[in-house]
């Protein structure tokens, strides 16, 4: 069965996935789709357009998440969740903690961090209190022993933590000139540096990195 990724190499979201794959060593071939796609064949497997979704020999399946899941279920090893049913929840809590809480809420920072636009100063106001709130209670659930969920597994959370902490550090630091996780008091960047010295994370790096030199002309 061959997977085919569809997105761009610079979302978060598609490298989440991707480095999933590479660590499973499931093949896939690559299919470059934007946001904001029109196309009947894209609205079919993505209906939000967005982005990443993947195509299969059953058909079309979207959400990074729920995509996670799937690469899980149809190759179980190497594994990606921990066998015990508690601590393979604790991984997907991590997960949704990153995504959503962290991620998800900074994301709105991103138009000014990296775009050239600008953030209101409402949004500022908003998206800092909140992280103020949500950056304590990841560090009540990320260990970053080694692997942010503890222990020596890398898991699906290690694919969310690598991808998406440096993003929020990096947005709230050109916004608010600090990066907030570190002023808060989670030193995630040993842990990146950790988990990019690995073959995937290096692949899903140069591929990031020529993708941006690409799209930036």
């Amino acid at each position: 069965m061959t997977i085919t990724l569809c997105g761009f190499p610079v979302s978060n979201y598609y490298n989440k996935v991707k480095l999933a794959l590479l660590e499973k060593g499931l093949p896939f071939t690559e299919e470059v789709v934007m946001t904001k796609s029109t196309d009947s064949a894209v609205l079919a497997a993505s209906p939000l357009a967005k982005i990443p979704f993947i195509r299969t020999p059953q058909g079309g399946l979207c959400e990074s998440q729920v995509i996670m899941e799937y690469i899980e279920a149809v190759q179980p090893l190497p594994a990606l969740l921990p066998a015990d049913p508690f601590a393979a929840a604790k991984v997907r809590e991590l997960c949704t903690f990153i995504d959503l809480h962290l991620e998800l809420v900074a994301r709105d920072l991103y138009g000014q961090a990296f775009f050239g636009g600008t953030v209101s100063e409402g949004s500022q106001v908003r998206v800092k209190k909140q992280l103020e709130k949500n950056i304590p209670a990841f560090m009540k659930l990320a260990k970053f022993s080694p692997m942010v969920a503890g222990g020596e597994q890398f898991t699906m959370a290690d694919c969310a933590a690598w991808v998406n902490l440096p993003l929020v550090g990096m947005a709230t630091k050109a916004v608010f000139g600090e990066d907030m996780l570190i002023a808060m008091g989670c030193d995630y960047k040993p842990y990146v540096k950790l988990i990019g010295e690995r073959p995937a994370a290096q692949k899903v790096a140069a591929d990031r990195k020529a993708a941006t030199a690409k799209a930036a002309g």
